[in-house]
């Protein structure tokens, strides 16, 4: 077989078959031959290979300003009115444009005026979407998760509520209701001392890993001249929420102290004062609150109003009557609410009227009244009625609730006494 093949190569007319002649003639460590390419035939082919671009469709932010209308809004700005005749047919989206209000915001994505899709948020938790399909628009309500998480927080007076608040890095709208859940206990005006101290547990609400706001207050302590004083967030199955002391009576009481946010008490309850314009003894048988002309009046505790008119020296009056022996006056406003009149019931804390100097007055301010049984009380000292405490069917479903988060309260006090001694070192 080798000397064939020898044989071959050395002939030069081969009698092989033509076949084999390549293979023969074949130089196995020489790489083959490519043939060259033009970089644009690939660059070409790269292209074709990639998928189609989306087309650009501009994405318009529509905000309500007073007076508009969906209308307004898309005549301004070029869109297809047919489209919002369609759009406005959606139960979803017919509620929504009934109850547009400045402020409001709309996003829409058209293409040269024809909407493609519309989104507006409705709150916290959920936004209308609009979507074009073949057959035609289609609306949904979506849900925007938002996470709850807990924070405490702890400040000391030194000269108001508010600046401790700002010391303590809490919002206004915290410090709010702290002063709010504490009200018919604690006077911030004149009651505080300094070296009061309070802590606080309340919810922040952060959606998409983003803070959005603060949410309700947990529970609180406030410690005030050598008192406690204890309050429990309790949300029943009607989803009410209403703060408790440990021991499940009411924070609120049947009645507020003070029916106005003053800036001082101008005159006290006083029988044997002088009165100021009649220039004579004359029995001063209610507190006199002074405040900015216009500042509201709240009705101090629920009940129903038996007078609204002008009374003599005491001018734009107003007088509530509570259950069958207690009634409240609020004298020389400047104005009333229009909806409160003779034989409307209003509830605690709603506006009644505004402060002003009507009648014998000479400066703005709210002179008040409480009347038990017909005798003159002072609004400032007379022992006030205590709210309903919590309904039984809820005492032992609250209990269990307030015992851990009180258990958080007295370990966040804990490590802040020691920080506090830490630091005094």
């Amino acid at each position: 077989m080798v000397v064939a093949l020898i044989s071959a190569l050395n002939d030069p007319t081969p009698t092989a078959p033509k076949t084999m002649a390549p293979a023969m003639s074949a130089d196995i460590n020489e790489p083959p031959v490519v043939p060259p390419v033009d970089p644009a035939e690939l660059l070409q082919e790269a292209v074709a290979l990639l998928p189609e671009p989306l087309p650009a469709f501009e994405t318009l932010v529509l905000r309500v300003a007073s007076g508009d209308t969906m209308e307004k809004l898309f005549r301004k700005n070029k869109l297809s009115l047919g489209n919002l005749m369609s759009i406005a047919q959606l139960d979803e989206a017919k509620t929504r444009f009934r109850r547009i209000k400045p402020g409001d915001v709309f996003e829409v994505t058209h293409d040269n005026g024809e909407v493609l899709s519309l989104y507006s948020e409705l709150g916290l938790t959920s936004a209308l979407k609009i979507d074009r399909r073949e057959s035609g628009f289609a609306a949904e309500i979506i849900d925007r998760p938002i996470e709850i998480r807990k924070r405490m927080a702890h400040g000391v007076i030194k000269t108001s509520l508010f600046e401790s608040a700002a010391t303590a890095g809490l919002s206004d709208k915290v410090i709010m209701n702290v002063a709010g859940i504490f009200a018919w206990d604690v006077d911030f005006v004149l009651d505080i001392r300094q070296g009061d101290n309070y802590y606080v547990q309340y919810e922040e609400i952060w959606q998409d890993g983003a803070y959005v706001s603060d949410g309700e207050i947990i529970a609180a302590e406030f410690n005030n001249n050598g008192r406690t004083i204890q309050a429990i967030r309790f949300i029943d199955d009607n989803e009410r929420s209403e703060y408790f002391t440990p021991d499940g009576d009411s924070m609120r009481k049947a009645f507020i102290r003070a029916p106005v946010d003053f800036t001082r008490i101008s005159s006290n309850f006083n029988p044997n004062r002088k009165h100021p314009i009649l220039n004579k003894i004359r029995a001063h048988r209610g507190v006199d609150y002074a405040a900015p002309k216009g500042t509201p009046i709240k009705a101090s505790g629920d009940g129903k109003v038996i007078f609204r008119g002008t009374k003599s020296g005491y001018g734009k009056t107003v007088i509530l009557q509570h259950g069958g022996n207690i009634t409240t006056l609020y004298a020389h406003m400047s104005n009333y609410v229009l909806k409160v009149g003779v034989g409307t019931r209003v509830r605690q804390g709603q506006t009644i009227g505004y402060v002003g100097m009507t009648g014998l007055a000479t400066a703005n301010h709210l002179h008040y009244e409480y009347r038990l049984n017909g005798v003159h009380r002072n609004p400032r000292t007379v022992e006030l009625p205590n709210a309903d405490p919590i309904d039984a069917a809820y005492r032992d479903r609250f209990m269990a609730t307030a015992e851990p988060i009180l258990k958080e309260l007295e370990q966040f006090k804990s490590t802040q006494t020691a920080s506090l001694a830490y630091n005094s070192q």
